[in-house]
């Protein structure tokens, strides 16, 4: 008799049976056995487990007569219609969710669709809501947060001359084509470009079908940013004295191939900043301190004397007490390069450039010696560029080499001058340095040490956060959040120390003190009741009307402020969201649960870039759980 149920039947039996053994606590197999042993798929054996479910209650009646009136009907089960929802949202928003090979993409509307659906049927397992929406578990999880109901964009009204042809190329009723089907798709431009020709046949190019949008205003491209100044207006901006007054070290990551094996090292080397001579060199696994002074005293061996001044960037190796215990008996004045200056290492940046020309990748065809082998052949290399280098003539000097420039000796005047200078300019650092300790808050100074200690982030002088302190206490925390975040992600670059949160913490407090500059100007022309804001003042009264529910509200927020490129606009919302939650919050616990699900619903807004997503999570924190 059971043979002749429906293997689908079969798994949905199996999968009550599973229920009622998990509250007994009797032993069951897992739903991957039983839809293996079925055949059955998952989506549609999960649907009916729950109509089933809901039968089971109606076949046992009660003791007595029958009720005169037939039962009522049982209710639809609440997940029974979710595939069909889901189904029907895809009809209606073709191309907001499909496959590309193995993979598959989701517009975010249709992402927060699935979100207000997670947030209705709270019921449901995970894997259940999985199956029956057809997203796979995995990539659902990173979605989840207690959703608002999402409000579907509204399609942009395109005001134009007829007169006035959007592209050379394309007809009138092309262009039409291609507009009417822009308003209504909510995937991806690529895709947009395959359904424009396949579909449609028409037959444009994605510059033709890109540059209509973009000139009807219903898709504006974003302009990649520019370059950065020219370096040639940076030059001869390096105060240079004579032969052997201040040298400059900077390593080198260089790998050698040694037959099947790949070994890298880091090659240090020194340059004179007068000459532009390479005067010294170290070959070690790492760049470290024991590098620096390596090549420090392979300088002083070369040369026969040590500089006035050493040069070096502000990595926390090159200022070890090492260095100095090394440079003090020389009576050499360690310096630092000064940050957003690449003029200050460019003798010796010039001089990697050159070995990166000069010398042919190292390869040998053999294994034998392994590691040793290698380092040794790199040392000769290097010693044998360096030396015929620095004997090479130059056109810029007169035809005169590195090594006949070194050969110069300065006169008594010259070095002392040279020593004064340089003198004062340590002093002026130790100044500013000083300066930076004294208006070090304790309480900052306090949370900077404990998250170096934490992260090990070296800082042997503390320079790093001396730099770091003069920062807002929410652009440091901020700065130590996402520096923390990467860290734990992975997401980190090779080589990543104190500086690098030091350059988080400036740009965070940039962003900070551009939002708070954009908060005032909003303030002010509000006061002043500007025009231009009127439209957004009324916007805000429907979207805020006190009988809407919180998530609501908070959803219509975060899409208004997401999907405007006006940076004030952007501000506007972002800022009446965080006012909405603190009003509209019952409860910390009800606070928790608005927060969660704005962030959820920014996290899931992939129509912004990462660092914008990023921006907006700062602002809702911010504003909805103030540090004061």
């Amino acid at each position: 008799m059971l043979a002749n149920v429906p293997p689908l039947a079969q798994a949905a039996v199996l999968f009550v049976a599973r229920t009622l053994c998990r509250h007994y606590e009797l032993p069951c197999p897992s739903s991957e056995a039983v839809l293996a042993a079925t055949g059955a798929s998952r989506s549609r054996a999960y649907e009916l487990t729950v109509a089933l479910a809901t039968l089971l209650a109606t076949l046992v009646r009660p003791a007595g007569r029958p009720a005169s009136s037939p039962l009522p009907l049982p209710a639809e089960p609440p997940a029974s219609g979710l595939t069909r929802e889901v189904l029907r949202y895809v009809m209606q928003h073709p191309g907001c969710a499909h496959r590309h090979d193995k993979r598959q993409w989701y517009s975010d509307d249709f992402r927060h669709r699935i979100l207000a659906l997670r947030q209705q049927h709270q019921q449901l397992p995970l894997e259940t809501l999985a199956a029956l929406v057809d997203v796979p578990e995995g990539t659902l999880k990173p979605w989840l947060s207690p959703p608002a109901t999402i409000t579907p964009p509204a399609a942009e009204s395109v005001s134009r001359d007829p007169a006035t042809p959007l592209a050379p190329d394309a007809t009138p009723s092309q262009i039409e084509t291609v507009l009417a089907a822009w308003k209504s798709w909510h995937g991806t431009f690529v895709d947009f470009l395959d359904h424009v020709r396949h579909h449609l046949r028409v037959t444009m190019g994605r510059q033709l079908i890109s540059y209509i949008l973009d000139t009807a205003r219903v898709r504006l491209r974003k302009k990649r940013p520019g370059r950065s100044p020219d370096e040639l207006a940076l030059r001869g901006a390096f105060e240079t004295f004579f032969p052997g007054a201040q040298w400059v070290g900077d390593g080198k990551l260089v790998r050698v191939r040694l037959g099947p094996q790949t070994f890298t090292f880091n090659l240090e080397l020194e340059v004179d900043t007068h000459t532009g001579a390479f005067v010294g060199m170290s070959v070690r696994d790492t760049e470290d301190s024991d590098a620096v002074v390596e090549s420090f005293n392979d300088g002083v061996a070369t040369t026969g004397a040590a500089p006035l001044a050493q040069l070096l960037d502000n990595k926390p190796s090159n200022h070890a007490p090492e260095v100095d215990e090394v440079l003090a008996p020389h009576g050499t004045l360690r310096i630092r390069a000064t940050t957003e200056r690449p003029q200050n290492k460019a003798h010796v940046e010039g001089a990697f450039g050159l070995f990166s020309q000069e010398v042919p990748p190292i390869t040998l065809d053999t294994s034998q010696h392994g590691r040793g082998l290698a380092k040794a052949l790199l040392v000769l290399v290097a010693m044998t560029w360096a030396r015929a280098v620095n004997h090479r003539p130059r056109a810029d000097r007169g035809a005169r080499s590195r090594a006949a420039l070194y050969a110069d000796k300065p006169t008594e005047e010259q070095i002392a001058a040279a020593r004064r200078a340089l003198e004062e300019r340590c002093r002026k650092q130790e100044l500013a340095r000083a300066t930076l300790a004294a208006r070090e808050r304790p309480e900052v100074r306090a949370l900077l040490d404990a998250h170096f200690d934490r992260l090990c982030l070296p800082d042997p002088e503390r320079h790093v956060r001396l730099a770091i302190g003069r920062y807002p206490l929410d652009a440091i925390v901020d700065g130590i959040a996402v520096f923390d975040a990467k860290r734990q992600a992975g997401t980190l670059p090779d080589g990543a120390d104190a500086r690098y949160l030091l350059g988080i913490v400036r740009n965070v407090a940039a962003e900070l003190e551009g939002k708070v500059l954009a908060t005032r100007l909003l303030a002010l022309r509000l006061e002043a009741r500007d025009q231009a804001l009127s439209a957004l003042t009324a916007t805000r009264a429907a979207v805020c009307q006190p009988q809407r529910g919180g998530f609501e509200v908070v959803a219509d927020c975060i899409d208004h402020a997401l999907r405007t490129d006006r940076y004030l606009d952007r501000i506007f919302w972002l800022d009446t969201l965080t006012d909405q939650i603190r009003r509209r919050a019952l409860d910390a616990e009800h606070r928790d649960r608005l927060y969660f699900a704005a962030a959820g619903r920014i996290n899931t807004t992939f129509r912004v870039s990462p660092h914008e997503r990023q921006d907006a999570l700062r602002h809702l924190a911010h504003g909805a759980v103030p540090l004061n």
